[in-house]
């Protein structure tokens, strides 16, 4: 860890505590303030406010994160709140078992810095011994694709560094939630139903996930006291509990006799890590995103690409075939330097800086005709994993946090510790076995991550904080929320409402119906094989974003409806 801070920024009231608190029936009581409270529960509304904004993957967690702003709290308070929170709302997507990447820029020093906590492979075996076990590839889900879960360690360092409550406090509202239970939504007892197959295979995750057998339906609470019991461990013993205490070995246990990876030392060598974030220049903005072993560097690159296309990208048309065409284009190119080279960084054989060249990048934009036809892939479809969480928030004092948690695959790895309610991610399955390639497996390396948290300044200091779930598709949508904003004038939850394409790994694209159908035939009569979509669904991600008007003072921020998103501001 870094040597603890000497707390320079400008004088402020100390944070209170929480206030209110969570129930069973999923209500929570929300301190009072001197400003109005503004949510989007409109659609096309931003929640507008003149102190802070706080945008969360589920409305319980955003409205815990609102109460730590009211009380005095910072940015960085308010979001590892809300993330604990999440653990709790969003079981399938994020928790204790994941990983966290985070985005913080800080009013004091007018710099941003970011807190990789993603976890390294185990070092039970080589490549060289899985494959002579029989494996040709990483297996999907199960003990072999758990790598160590960074979530905990980076939401106490996260707090440590820029924090001003301390962890217990921050761990208390998710305590709340998972010892009174869980309401289960519409869309988490779909989500639950969904994956009722995987969770049959694990007694552990079955027990808790499938009460009696069956999926919860909306309406239940779901129990978590073993949860509850994890989090209170870790409020008493601190983060460390998990990587060298009695649930770090219960852990590291559980997977041996499992046949996996993770070896006690794995889990307490682990020490999230500070490092710097990269950024490119778009449309007059400087956009900072995760350096690797993310996909950062590829959003960059497809801004970068549209920064250089021969046309003005407003000119062609708001979701115009042009414009689609385009856009879907510069996310192909990006994505074949993303899967050859993008890995751990200590890995990769090129660096960020190649891969932004801005010669190369107008090389690569030189070859993108607007009018062009669809290219000639030959790619089979990948399966999607959509089971991210995010969270945004601004502080009274324009501290700014982007953060974004995950499980990867919907309940992780399948595998639940028993008594601890821990889901474990599966990131380690997207290592490699070619021996040529960055992202191999090998001990102790992390995995490349699809995670993507965003930044964006103008004029040196924060205009919008944005991201999104979505697997491979984040950067798809970001640069469309991020050009609805920049280049066609919306506002942030206007902009996350708009139709929105993924462009598929065979090449095909998705593209929502209220997409005007002469465009998506347009497209058809190019070569691309169009996929129509209906309704409100998580294919296309989950954008958030917060906007801070420099000018005004105002934060606006915006949350989207296609999954559980909720924005909030005073």
């Amino acid at each position: 860890m870094p040597a603890p801070r000497t707390r320079h920024r400008r004088p402020r009231p100390a944070a209170a505590a929480v206030l209110g608190g969570i129930v069973a029936a999923g209500i929570v009581t929300t301190a009072t303030c001197s400003s109005p409270l503004s949510r989007n529960a409109e659609p096309g509304r931003d929640a507008l406010g003149t102190e802070a904004a706080i945008t969360a993957g589920h409305p319980l967690a955003a409205e815990a994160g609102l109460r730590v702003l009211q009380a005095g709290g910072l940015a960085m308070d308010a979001a590892i709140t809300a993330a604990a929170v999440l653990a709790v709302a969003r079981p399938h997507m994020n928790g204790v078992g994941g990983d966290t990447f985070l985005l913080y820029w800080d009013s004091a020093t007018a710099l941003t810095y970011a807190l990789n906590g993603s976890g390294r492979s185990g070092s039970a075996r080589t490549l060289e011994e899985l494959k002579a076990e029989g494996l040709d590839r990483m297996p999907r889900d199960g003990p072999l694709s758990v790598s160590v879960p960074g979530t905990v360690g980076a939401w106490a360092e996260g707090l440590r560094r820029f924090g001003t409550i301390g962890f217990a406090q921050a761990l208390q509202p998710a305590v709340d939630l998972a010892t009174a239970g869980l309401p289960v939504s519409e869309r988490l007892a779909e989500d639950i139903a969904g994956a009722a197959d995987k969770l049959r295979r694990e007694p552990e995750a079955a027990r808790i996930f499938l009460p009696g057998g069956a999926p919860p339906r909306a309406g239940d609470v779901l129990p978590r006291p073993d949860l509850a019991a994890t989090l209170r461990a870790l409020q008493e013993l601190g983060w460390e509990e998990l990587y060298t205490g009695a649930l770090g070995r219960r852990i590291a246990g559980f997977l041996r006799e499992r046949g996996g990876l993770l070896m006690p030392n794995d889990l307490a060598d682990y020490l999230p890590e500070w490092t710097q974030p990269i950024s490119a220049r778009y449309q007059n903005l400087e956009v900072q995103a995760f350096p690797p072993n993310t996909q950062g560097v590829t959003l960059l690159q497809e801004l970068a690409m549209l920064q250089q296309v021969d046309a003005d990208l407003a000119d062609l048309g708001h979701n115009s075939a042009d414009y689609l065409h385009t856009v879907s284009e510069a996310i192909r190119l990006a994505f074949e330097d993303r899967d050859r080279d993008v890995a751990d960084p200590a890995a990769m054989r090129v660096s960020v800086d190649e891969l932004l060249d801005p010669a190369r990048i107008r090389r690569m934009a030189a070859t993108i005709d607007p009018a062009g036809p669809a290219p000639m892939v030959v790619a089979e479809p990948v399966d999607d994993h959509p089971n991210t969480v995010y969270v945004i928030a601004v502080d009274q004092y324009g501290n700014v946090v982007s953060l974004i948690q995950s499980l990867f695959a919907t309940f992780g790895s399948g595998l639940v510790v028993p008594d601890t309610g821990i889901v474990l991610h599966n990131r380690g399955s997207l290592f490699r076995f070619e021996e040529d390639h960055p992202n191999v497996f090998a001990p102790r390396r992390r995995p490349f991550h699809t995670l993507c948290p965003v930044i964006i300044l103008s004029n040196d200091l924060p205009w919008l904080a944005v991201g999104t779930p979505g697997g491979d598709g984040q950067t798809h949508t970001l640069v469309q929320v991020i050009n609805n904003m920049q280049l066609f004038g919306m506002g942030p939850q206007e902009a996350i409402d708009a139709p929105r394409l993924r462009r598929r790994g065979d090449g095909s694209l998705a593209i929502e119906d209220r997409v005007p159908e002469t465009v998506r035939d347009a497209l058809a009569a190019r070569g691309y094989t169009v996929h129509a979509r209906s309704g409100w669904t998580a294919e296309f991600g989950g954008a958030q974003a917060v906007l801070v008007d420099q000018i005004a003072g105002r934060r606006q921020a915006g949350a989207d409806r296609r999954r559980e998103g909720w924005a909030m501001a005073y």
